[in-house]
């Protein structure tokens, strides 16, 4: 029943808007959203930081994401039309719940209460100015990956050539960062040479982490960056790993 209450229409940027009628049917009549007060907001912004940030803009998370939609451009124009936060976040739960097939977003990419309070977070903050305050505003750690060449590429990639910053998909304690879309680098390449941890980097499809499908691992490394950057990367990675 609710599928088919989700009545596909394009609003703005976001391209998967569905009618208002049927957002706000969606966010108001199901048990299946709790209601805002019961959300943790704290947990949202870490889960989506974690989950989402890797593919998606969201100013006040500070995440940068490219692959997905920008949520602050996608949501402005709802922000206008006063959707207030709980009809976005009634958008952000469906979409979660069901997401599009033609779409690169996985399904149960987080499922539950946790769905629920990225759906609520996301409500909350997207495309709205300023940043997080309180608690939120310490929920999630600033990634940093100290004043080597190599560790500031990995958190931050490389803006001018579109290389992604490794750290928004990967977790690596070294660096605080704590992407969750690609495997826990702390664990993957816990022994591994550089030749390893370069092919995995210029090849990211020849061998797949148990757990995770091909085609998630961006394969533009090797022109986007240059020999001596993916150096440094695997430099830094080597370092931070195996202490070497």
């Amino acid at each position: 029943m609710i599928g088919r209450r989700l009545i596909a229409r394009r609003r703005g940027a976001l391209g998967i808007g569905l009618a208002a009628g049927a957002i706000f049917a969606f966010a108001g009549c199901t048990n299946d959203l709790p209601s805002v007060e019961n959300s943790n907001l704290v947990n949202g912004k870490q889960l989506f930081v974690q989950k989402c940030g890797s593919c998606h803009v969201l100013a006040r998370a500070d995440s940068k994401g490219v692959s997905g939609p920008n949520l602050d451009d996608a949501f402005a124009a709802a922000r206008l039309e006063n959707w207030g936060d709980d009809g976005i976040r009634g958008v952000v739960y469906g979409q979660i719940l069901f997401p599009n097939q033609n779409a690169p977003m996985p399904a149960n990419l987080v499922t539950g209460k946790d769905a629920a309070d990225v759906a609520a977070y996301v409500g909350a903050v997207a495309a709205k100015p300023g940043k997080d305050v309180g608690l939120l505003a310490s929920a999630v750690a600033k990634a940093d990956g100290g004043s080597s060449p190599g560790g500031k590429l990995f958190v931050s990639g490389d803006p001018a050539t579109g290389a992604l910053a490794c750290g928004s998909c990967h977790l690596l304690k070294a660096a605080g960062t704590t992407g969750g879309s690609g495997p826990n680098l702390d664990t993957a390449l816990k022994g591994q040479d550089a030749a390893m941890i370069t092919s995995s980097i210029l090849d990211p499809d020849a061998l797949i982490a148990a757990g995770f499908a091909k085609g998630v691992m961006p394969s533009n490394y090797a022109t986007a960056l240059t020999k001596e950057q993916i150096a440094q990367i695997v430099a830094y990675l080597e370092k931070s790993i195996n202490g070497q």
